[in-house]
């Protein structure tokens, strides 16, 4: 098959590549650096010509109010420019509860994200992943200072970056979903026991505290950021990833 994979030099595109072309496809990375901009819709011709699917990682610069925009007008280009290629399968990434954290406009950006690939006449693919290992120390940076680290005790089931790539690859080479698969990682965390753990394992004794009104998952209710029933398990555990 062949497959567009924009945002295909990033951390989740370039592995999803790879896997991809170790099975013997025809993967193709796309992004800025090769020419390719979904904002302008420049190169999109020329990077779905003959594509059988397209997997859509690209993302918005930023979190805030300015990210509904951006996958507004990135969707459109996208879905577009693949219709007049006759592309049979567009793939995006989403996150797992994306559509309960309605306080959050980086959440509601993506949940719009999705509606825009629903409403298309294109048979599509949703994968909905948890929070990547690889972003948390980014997570608590975010409401750390010398002194220590205030984090909430929201749960959440954070996975590696590598198990959402061979997550994407699978959907994109199989018959469109039409509907959401939802990944997450094997183990369940409090944010602020995941702190806990993060820093024993790097020897940072800074200590962490609870505060259920720190960091930008603490708009998350409940067990939103939890898999929900059916979901596939990721392989691989936090503290096996942290002891690599």
């Amino acid at each position: 098959m062949k497959i567009a994979v924009m945002g295909g030099t990033g951390l989740i595109g370039s592995q999803v590549v790879r896997i991809l072309q170790a099975a013997g496809h025809d993967a193709v990375p796309h992004s800025q650096s090769t020419g390719v901009d979904l904002l302008t819709g420049q190169g999109l011709p020329e990077a779905l010509k003959d594509a059988d699917v397209v997997v859509n990682l690209t993302n918005s610069p930023t979190f805030d109010d300015a990210s509904p925009a951006f996958f507004q007008t990135t969707m459109d280009n996208l879905l577009t420019a693949a219709e007049r290629a006759g592309v049979g399968h567009p793939v995006v990434l989403s996150i797992v509860g994306v559509d309960q954290v309605p306080d959050l406009a980086y959440y509601r950006a993506k949940v719009l994200q999705e509606d825009i690939l629903k409403a298309g006449k294109v048979p599509y693919s949703i994968v909905r992943a948890t929070q990547f290992f690889e972003f948390i120390d980014a997570v608590i940076s975010w409401t750390a200072d010398a002194n220590g680290v205030r984090l909430p005790s929201t749960p959440v089931q954070p996975m590696a970056a590598a198990d959402v790539a061979q997550a994407v690859a699978d959907v994109s080479v199989g018959a469109p979903l039409r509907g959401v698969r939802n990944v997450a990682g094997p183990d369940v965390f409090g944010l602020d026991e995941l702190g806990r753990i993060t820093l024993a394992a790097h020897g940072d004794q800074r200590t962490v505290t609870t505060d259920d009104s720190a960091g930008m998952f603490a708009a998350a209710p409940g067990d939103a950021l939890i898999a929900t029933e059916g979901a596939v398990l990721a392989p691989t555990s936090y503290r096996e990833w942290l002891a690599r």
